[in-house]
């Protein structure tokens, strides 16, 4: 169990309700602690279908020495998130440090701006696809990807198997 890890959760308005929801209560209950960034801290912003989300810190607060893994949730959110520094900073320094990195649906986006999915085996919803086999990714239509420690997944179906993956990295680091 990941008990005493520390996630940090991108959040931005437009985000997929389930895809933020569903893997942060799951790391909860298994005993991580998770910290909300949006662009504003104590900020709420509605998911793509209206469930709310208050940020806990702004992304240009956040360190990512201060967490073990980093949750991108996807909807439209990452399309706007992808073009403030301070996300793609984070994620760089995530992935330098080889730290979980999970991303679902429209998540590796923001990957794909950091430039960090060349040679990464991922799996993403298949909408951008093109995306990121044109960034260098091997592209794969599966439930959920774990290729070091980059774990990334489709849709909100998937999100058993790509929480469960979550869990088990983190439990592993």
């Amino acid at each position: 169990m990941p008990t005493g890890k520390r996630i940090l959760c991108f959040v931005g308005d437009d985000f997929e309700d389930l895809e933020l929801w569903y893997p942060n209560l799951r790391m909860i209950e298994a005993g991580a602690a998770v910290v909300v960034a949006g662009q504003k801290a104590r900020h709420v912003y509605r998911g793509k279908n209206g469930y709310p989300c208050e940020s806990d810190a702004s992304v240009s607060e956040v360190k990512s020495a201060d967490f073990d893994g980093v949750l991108i949730p996807g909807g439209w959110m990452p399309d706007k998130l992808r073009r403030d520094e301070h996300v793609l900073r984070l994620v760089r320094e995530f992935n330098e440090s080889k730290k979980m990195i999970a991303s679902i649906c429209h998540g590796p986006w923001i990957n794909i701006s950091a430039g960090i999915v060349r040679g990464v085996k991922m799996t993403s919803t298949p909408g951008i696809r093109d995306d990121l086999v044109n960034a260098g990714a091997e592209w794969v239509d599966a439930p959920v990807i774990v290729d070091r420690h980059h774990i990334s997944s489709r849709r909100p179906s998937d999100l058993p198997v790509f929480a469960a993956e979550m869990v088990k990295f983190l439990s592993k680091a």
